[in-house]
């Protein structure tokens, strides 16, 4: 897949997974170096974003969505922004986790990684729903970096998600 950035084109080391797809569970950092897990069957709904740079427009998207999700109870989203090593900045979002991928352990099972300049080795812009079984429900890997999230889009996937959960391993 060929990702644009103002007059660079990269592309994707390798394909993400599909839709329908059990996601691995990936050992991530905080910025204390604690180790967090992310992906695989925890029983919630997991919202992964990544990319390949945090600037005052994307923290302004990334306030849309944390606006968006659904906090505690039986609808819990949870959500992590995750790069691909430490030199990103924390936005400090209220929902929504700040992690590193320490042990390139994302980008190599997600098929988030960049290839081709100028953002060698970082995430694309990508967001990635699993479901509560652990299986990839929905994704948006934007063609131009600049481009926005479809928000609208994401939080329908997200309510769908929600509903149509069995708690049998399959949705």
């Amino acid at each position: 897949m060929q990702i644009t950035y103002k007059t660079s084109t990269m592309h994707l080391e390798d394909l993400p997974l599909d839709i329908g797809y059990a996601c691995e569970e990936v050992k991530l950092k905080d910025t204390e170096n604690n180790t967090h897990i992310v992906g695989g069957q925890n029983g919630k709904t997991q919202l992964i974003i990544t990319t390949p740079f945090i600037d005052d427009v994307f923290i302004k998207e990334l306030t849309e969505i944390n606006d968006i999700l659904p906090k505690g109870g039986e609808y819990e989203v949870t959500a992590a922004l995750i790069v691909a090593n430490d030199l990103h900045k924390n936005p400090n979002l209220e929902k929504i986790d700040f992690l590193i991928d320490a042990d390139q352990e994302l980008g190599d099972f997600y098929g988030t990684r960049l290839k081709g300049e100028p953002y060698n080795n970082e995430f694309t812009k990508a967001l990635i729903l699993v479901s509560k079984d652990g299986a990839i429900f929905h994704d948006e890997f934007t063609k131009d970096i600049d481009d926005k999230f479809n928000i609208d889009t994401l939080l329908r996937k997200i309510m769908a998600a929600q509903v149509c959960y069995t708690g049998k391993g399959c949705h």
